[in-house]
């Protein structure tokens, strides 16, 4: 029978968390030491160096696994969610829901220790998809993303203690998206003309928010409607890159824009001047003409969060709950303690793991995890304009 199996994965403590340790489900088949194995996500070919069975933080070494039993595998360089197989089958196992991001920070490693920090970002962004690591374009700056405080607080003391990583941690920022709320329409010509061949291209359409018929994580679709060729064939492909670079950083905050239809309709080509160039430029300018237009509005993350605490405390947890802006969606007391679930702004719930210990006397506990990015408030978004622009304005001043 064909092997099919999946990796995972987990991370060791004491001796093994230094080990390069991958757990593997066998869905079909019998995996064996020694074998050769494909992973169907990057095309390579690997052999099976070692079996493990774990048992807590005993290993049993083991020669072979059949179908349905989890195991160790040591020696592999592959993400969580690859597919591996014999090779005489061509399938890939479906693959694993990863939200985006909630949260950023800066983290600058001390030049000492550059190397170790690489090493500890390449194992981490595998084992743990959630987590992504980025250079900022701009500031050149190192940035880890992933789901709250506790997740990259959690990183980042494995960075220091696991690879003697020195650092230096920024503020935590929130990512925020933009959106649109109304259709619009551009109509926007871009015209360049500095001596030998210029730049002309004109796009026509609308913008408009994505309806009830998107997919599940759909956030941008672009629709060519143009009949003819106003636009020429070879340039809409262009057109359609220019939009996707211009909803990366959104024109009020600078963080990406999300659930916009494009829908291009009309547009004009100079026999001599236009290029790609020219028409990515073109749907670039047409989406911030349109974009100020459509009514834009700027989203948050909102976490889904479950604090249990003891009954008595209930009255004082609910206080600290209203005063960070949650809604209480339910209440459930049960042998003297109290279940309490609540949506709160992620940016809301910075500190307040401190903040329900001392007012729990340390007996209260909470989890939250993603629930969904929601519109921010009108005074709320008027600050985070006037903080970009600020951010703007001293980066140009520093450039000088």
């Amino acid at each position: 029978m064909s092997l099919i199996c999946v990796e995972y994965h987990y991370h060791l403590e004491k001796q093994f968390s230094n080990t390069s340790n991958r757990y593997m489900r066998v869905y079909q088949g019998t995996l064996e030491k020694g074998s050769q194995l494909y992973n169907m996500s990057t095309g390579k070919k690997i052999k099976v160096p070692r079996i493990v069975r774990m048992h807590s933080d005993d290993m049993e070494d083991i020669d072979e696994a059949a179908a349905g039993e989890i195991v160790a595998m040591f020696g592999v360089d592959c993400a969580s969610g690859d597919t591996f197989t014999s090779g005489d089958v061509k399938v890939s196992m479906e693959s694993m829901f990863v939200p985006e991001p909630v949260m950023s920070l800066a983290l600058v490693p001390d030049s000492s220790t550059t190397s170790k920090f690489g090493k500890a970002l390449s194992r981490f962004t595998k084992e743990d998809p959630t987590f992504r690591h980025h250079v900022d374009v701009e500031s050149q700056q190192n940035i880890v993303s992933g789901m709250g405080e506790l997740h990259l607080e959690v990183y980042i003391e494995r960075m220091k203690r696991e690879y003697g990583v020195k650092l230096e941690v920024g503020q935590p920022k929130v990512n925020y998206r933009e959106t649109i709320t109304k259709p619009a329409e551009f109509n926007y010509l871009h015209k360049k003309q500095s001596g030998g061949s210029g730049q002309y291209g004109r796009v026509v359409g609308t913008i408009e928010p994505l309806g009830e018929d998107a997919e599940e994580g759909e956030k941008f679709r672009f629709t060519n409607g143009i009949l003819g060729n106003a636009i020429p064939p070879e340039y809409i492909e262009a057109v359609h890159k220019g939009f996707k670079e211009a909803i990366e950083k959104g024109p009020q905050i600078g963080h990406p824009v999300e659930g916009v239809h494009v829908t291009i309709t009309d547009g004009e080509a100079h026999s001599v001047d236009s290029s790609e160039l020219a028409f990515k430029s073109a749907a670039q300018g047409a989406f911030k003409q349109a974009f100020s237009k459509a009514n834009p509005s700027v989203l948050q993350p909102v976490m889904s969060c479950e604090i249990n605490v003891p009954s008595e405390f209930q009255g004082s947890v609910i206080g600290g709950l209203n005063k960070r802006k949650g809604f209480i969606r339910d209440t459930a007391t049960s042998e003297g303690y109290t279940s309490i679930s609540a949506n709160v702004a992620l940016e809301d719930m910075f500190g307040y793991s401190t903040d329900l210990r001392s007012s729990t006397q340390g007996k209260g506990e909470f989890t939250m995890e993603y629930n969904s990015h929601e519109p921010v408030m009108s005074d709320k978004k008027a600050k985070l304009i006037k903080d970009h622009e600020r951010a703007l304005e001293e980066a140009r001043k520093n450039k000088k």
